[in-house]
C-alpha cells in the first residue's frame, strides 16, 4: 500500500477542482425536476466543466461512457445517463461527479429528491448525508481509518438502514482512486487494514452508500449500474476531504 501525502499546493489544486464540482452540483439541483433525462443532466455537467477549462474525470475512465454517474431509486452507483431515463415525481437521483485539472482529481456525490418524496425516503437521504459528516468528523491526525468506518456504520445502522459493503471510499490525488480504501463499515473478516493512522496531508474521498433494505447489491446487465439486490432505495453522498493539523478540510464544498 502506498498512501500519497499532499502538500498545501497540491491540496489547493484539488480544491480548485472541487470548486467546479460544487458549481456543477448547484446547476444540476436546479435542473432536477420531473421530465428531464439523465442524459440532459450529463451534457449540462460536461459542457459547464469544459467551459471552465476543467476535464470531467469519469468519461472514458475504465471505458465509462459519460461524465456523471446518475443513479435513480434502487440504483446504488455508476448509473449510465441515457436519453430514455427520464426523472419522475417521487424519484430520488444520486449524481457522482469528478473533475481533473493540473494533474489532480476531485470527486463528490449527492442524492436529491425529484419533486415530493415520502418522509421515510427523506430520512434515508438525511441519514446518508449525516453519516458522511460523521465520517468526515473523524478525519483528524491521531485517529485511525477504523474510526471513519465505525462512525459511518454506527450512525446508519442506529437509524435503521444498511451500509453497502461492496463499494468503498478511497484516497484521491494524482489518481482518481488511490490508497487507502475506506470501508463504510467494520468487519473483522475484511482484509483491508483499518489500523492505518490518519495523518496531516492525506486527501480522502469519503462516500457512504446507504440502502433502505439489505446492504447486498448486484451488477446490472450493462456491467456498470449497481442495484440493490432487494429492490429498495439507495442514497449516496461523497466529499473529497484533506486532513489538516486543524482537522478535516472539505475540498468539494
Amino acid at each position: 500500500m502506498s498512501i500519497k501525502i499532499k502538500n498545501k499546493d497540491e491540496i489547493n489544486k484539488i480544491k480548485n477542482c472541487g470548486s467546479i464540482i460544487a458549481e456543477v452540483q448547484k446547476i444540476l439541483i436546479d435542473l432536477i425536476k420531473p421530465g428531464i433525462s439523465t442524459l440532459e443532466l450529463d451534457k449540462m455537467a460536461e459542457n459547464y466543466t469544459l467551459s471552465k477549462g476543467f476535464i470531467p474525470a469519469f468519461k472514458g475512465y475504465q471505458e465509462f461512457p459519460a461524465s456523471i454517474c446518475a443513479s435513480i431509486n434502487n440504483e446504488v452507483v455508476h448509473g449510465i445517463p441515457l436519453e430514455n431515463k427520464v426523472l419522475e415525481e417521487g424519484d430520488i437521483i444520486s449524481i457522482d461527479f469528478g473533475v481533473f485539472k493540473d494533474e489532480f482529481y476531485a470527486d463528490a456525490a449527492f442524492t436529491f429528491p425529484v419533486g415530493d418524496i415520502d418522509n421515510y425516503t427523506k430520512k434515508l437521504l438525511e441519514v446518508t448525508q449525516g453519516s458522511l459528516y460523521e465520517g468526515i468528523g473523524k478525519l483528524k491526525p491521531g485517529n485511525k481509518l477504523f474510526d471513519i468506518s465505525k462512525s459511518i456504520q454506527d450512525f446508519v445502522e442506529s437509524n435503521g438502514f444498511s451500509v453497502v459493503r461492496t463499494y468503498v471510499g478511497h484516497g484521491i490525488g494524482r489518481d482518481l482512486h488511490e490508497d487507502p480504501q475506506i470501508p463504510n463499515f467494520v468487519d473483522e473478516n475484511d482484509t483491508r487494514d483499518s489500523s492505518i493512522d490518519l495523518i496531516e496531508g492525506m486527501v480522502l474521498a469519503i462516500e457512504p452508500m446507504v440502502n433502505m433494505g439489505s446492504y447486498e447489491v448486484a451488477l446490472s446487465e450493462d456491467n456498470w449500474t449497481v442495484l440493490t439486490k432487494d429492490g429498495t432505495l439507495s442514497a449516496h453522498f461523497e466529499h473529497t476531504v484533506a486532513i489538516t493539523a486543524d482537522g478535516p478540510l472539505i475540498l468539494t464544498n
